[in-house]
């Protein structure tokens, strides 16, 4: 029912805590996962983990554009759902609950956040209940959105969409003309001899097509926002299941921290990795963010589980 697709680059311990937060709030027989993973360092931790979870599906990057595209069009299911690899869930909706809360609402439901609550949502916005098989689910207009997050309709870490919506997204996004959308289309000829010449970034930057996850994310994003009139107003929710927990960035540097300190850089945590370490996802679960983001007071490793 749900095809996931989560990016990584650098991160080894924060995507087996992902993965492994994941599957204990939202079973593997309604999701499959897919990986888009950036090769560039630790991979000797990247493989132990791969085979830990050897019913995802890798991606070894090449070409984010193409890959993700070239994967993207294969997918069939009614939902999908992206993950960044600094995530941890901690909580979760009955599947029913969403199923039917598209069923029940097809014509104005843009998305179902796992992020939100009626608590973090937004003071200012305007906040409706309704009921779903007998349970209590909530809705905003992300149109009217009075906080930066509740106007950020497309987002990669925890929201539950259409396929068939995201695809008209990212069709619509791109640049329309037949001969550039040939001329880009994954695996052609251009994008492999850019491929083999340099970065084809500068050149997918200046047709508006996405070369990274923060491209994709904003950039779409960005033109949800700006063609308001052609998507449905509302995001439907129930409770916040998931945060990011933002300790580091993933570029190679100890000196490089965003919400952490020198014991949460990547080589260090890459290290602790091999070393048998793992984030205590239950001690996330027992002090849950309150918000979409969380920081290192939520981050603590453990001995890796049996």
């Amino acid at each position: 029912m749900i095809s996931n697709i989560v990016f990584t680059k650098n991160r080894p311990l924060q995507l087996d805590a992902y993965l492994r937060s994941l599957y204990r709030y939202f079973p593997p027989e309604i999701i499959q996962t897919y990986i888009i993973y950036k090769e560039e360092l630790f991979g000797e931790q990247y493989d132990l983990l791969f085979q830990e979870f050897p019913d995802c599906i890798v991606v070894r990057e090449k070409d984010f554009h193409s890959d993700f595209l070239k994967l993207f069009n294969r997918i069939n299911t009614k939902f999908i759902l992206f993950g960044i690899d600094d995530v941890v869930y901690f909580d979760s909706v009955d599947f029913e609950i969403i199923d039917e809360t598209f069923n029940k609402f097809p014509n104005d439901i843009f998305g179902f956040p796992l992020r939100f609550s009626k608590q973090n949502a937004g003071e200012k916005d305007v906040i409706n209940e309704h009921s779903v098989a007998g349970q209590t689910v909530y809705s905003l207009n992300w149109k009217q959105g009075q906080t930066s997050i509740t106007r950020y309709p497309f987002e990669l870490c925890a929201t539950i969409y259409p396929t068939a919506l995201v695809k008209k997204i990212i069709d619509s996004a791109m640049n329309n003309n037949p001969l550039v959308k040939k001329l880009f289309a994954p695996r052609s000829l251009l994008i492999r001899a850019l491929r083999k010449l340099k970065s084809p970034r500068s050149v997918l930057k200046s047709f508006g097509y996405f070369f990274s996850p923060n491209t994709l994310e904003s950039w779409n994003c960005r033109w949800c926002q700006n063609h308001t009139d052609e998507l449905p107003a509302r995001l439907y929710f129930q409770k916040l299941c998931a945060s990011a927990i933002q300790v580091n960035v993933v570029n190679i540097s100890g000196k490089k921290k965003f919400n952490g300190s020198d014991e949460h850089a990547v080589e260090t945590l890459a290290k602790k990795y091999r070393q048998g370490y793992r984030l205590d996802i239950d001690f996330v679960a027992e002090n849950r963010p309150k918000g979409t983001h969380g920081g290192r007071e939520h981050f603590r490793l453990m001995s890796k589980p049996d």
